[in-house]
């Protein structure tokens, strides 16, 4: 199964190849390909697959999303390990 999640930019680097920017889901802070986003600004909301940002997503939408994941995750049984977002598959 594939999941895409959102996370808001807090910065970007464009000095080299590829655009690169850290992006925080929830406050977990990973550094995530902006290249295919060009027109992307710090404070946008973005959805991520693997390590790539795949769109530009409008803040409300995200925000819905992110809380839909936390609901998931406080509904799910306690002798299950469910993370409280899915991980984004990139190192910080």
């Amino acid at each position: 199964m594939c999941l895409a999640v959102p996370g808001q930019v807090l910065e970007i680097d464009r000095q080299g190849e590829p655009t690169m920017g850290k992006v925080s889901f929830g406050g977990v802070k990973k550094m995530i390909c902006l290249d295919w986003l060009p027109e992307v600004k710090v404070g946008d909301y973005v959805i991520v697959h693997v390590g790539f940002a795949l769109s530009i997503v409008d803040e409300k939408e995200a925000l819905e999303t992110i809380a839909m994941f936390d609901e998931m995750a406080r509904l799910a049984p306690p002798d299950e390990d469910v993370p409280a977002r899915p991980s984004t598959g990139t190192a910080s």
